[in-house]
């Protein structure tokens, strides 16, 4: 479990398998690849002519869902000159932490740095 506050990468996953589950470390590299190239691979379905247009989604219990939305387009401005732009419409991804995951958050010790105080 990682005890200091930082940023998790697909190579340090890939090695956590190695350490944990045993799989060599090609296996463990191709399983994170195949995972998340499968997570955007749902996510990047558009449905076909004539079929419903509900937004795809990927569901993993105990995490979170990650949904498409379409957003419209909207009226923007520029903080620079104030003059009004037209923001196209565009698809984007969400993501809603499951209840689980929240409560693993907010339950999660202060971490402290190298010097013992609190971040």
């Amino acid at each position: 479990m990682l005890t200091e506050p930082r940023t998790l990468t697909k190579a340090e996953l890939a090695e956590l398998l190695f350490e944990r589950v045993g799989l060599n470390k090609r296996e463990a590299k191709d399983f994170v690849d195949t995972f998340f190239e499968e997570i955007r691979d749902a996510l990047a379905v558009r449905p076909a002519p004539g079929e419903p247009d509900e937004p795809p989604s990927v569901k993993l219990s105990g995490f979170g869902n990650f949904q498409v939305r379409d957003k419209p387009p909207r009226p923007g401005r520029n903080p620079k000159t104030g003059e009004t732009i037209p923001i196209a419409a565009r698809r984007v991804v969400t993501f809603h932490a499951s209840q689980k995951l929240k409560s693993v958050v907010e339950n999660a010790p202060p971490s402290t740095t190298t010097n013992g105080s609190v971040e």
